[in-house]
């Protein structure tokens, strides 16, 4: 059985002070939940912070992004390593507002899932289409194209310490969300393309989070689906009762 992980991403929300307050609420409720798995993706600014007060405790640590060079001079970007020092475990990647507004495509998030993983670390990596895309019927096409070309060169190993995040761009921030039925064929069929191109242990055991709008009140459909193993939180991530409440769903 595949253990579900629900990630909440605070994108560019929260100063030190703020992110404190927030983690330590999440800690408190959550203290002894060790499935699902619960991931917090704080600002950089917060990361170290952040670990520090889940210290001890079964919640992970992630971060937003990264760039793939282990050092140099990169001003202004993050590494694997000082990622790991920190104590992450995961990395959220090719989110698709990484890929909208500061144009990574699908090569770049290639090269930092492969200096991902070289690193110890698991990447969230993030599929989805927009809703033109969506109204012209080519989701397949474009969700196969984006899974095929970032996770070109990944082995069947690593795969499996890969997540994979299903993020409709039509629903993120718009309060818009997938149906269950809607969000569980594209799930179904994301298995179907890990199976196709790693083998059908790996898609057995690769977990497939859905984002997009996830709050407490639609969360418990979502998640009922076979092939939906959890939830990349954004808004609701902000609120302790809320992401807790998606946790518990």
């Amino acid at each position: 059985m595949r253990k579900r992980i629900i990630a909440g991403n605070w994108k560019m929300n929260e100063t030190i002070d703020e992110s404190v307050a927030l983690a330590s609420a999440i800690k408190s409720s959550l203290f002894e939940i060790d499935d699902p798995e619960v991931v917090l993706c704080p600002p950089f600014t917060s990361i170290a912070r952040v670990g520090e007060i889940i210290y001890g405790t079964a919640i992970e640590l992630g971060a937003q992004n990264m760039y793939w060079e282990q050092s140099g001079a990169y001003t202004g970007e993050i590494s694997p390593p000082m990622l790991k020092a920190l104590g992450c475990r995961y990395v959220i990647l090719g989110h698709s507002e990484r890929r909208g507004l500061f144009g990574e495509t699908d090569a770049v998030v290639n090269r930092k899932i492969k200096a991902c993983l070289e690193n110890g670390l698991s990447p969230i990596v993030c599929v989805g289409e927009t809703l033109e895309k969506r109204e012209a019927g080519v989701t397949r096409e474009i969700v196969s194209k984006q899974f095929t070309r970032s996770l070109a060169g990944i082995s069947g190993e690593d795969i499996k310490r890969c997540v994979i995040a299903y993020e409709p761009i039509w629903a993120i921030g718009t309060g818009r969300t997938a149906t269950p039925v809607q969000a569980q064929e594209v799930h179904a069929f994301i298995r179907s393309l890990i199976a196709e191109s790693f083998g059908r242990e790996a898609a057995d055991e690769v977990r497939i989070q859905y984002g997009g709008s996830v709050n407490p009140d639609n969360a418990g459909g979502i998640l009922s689906q076979p092939d939906i193993d959890g939830a990349l939180v954004g808004g609701a991530s902000l609120k302790a009762e809320s992401f807790c409440r998606i946790v518990l769903s």
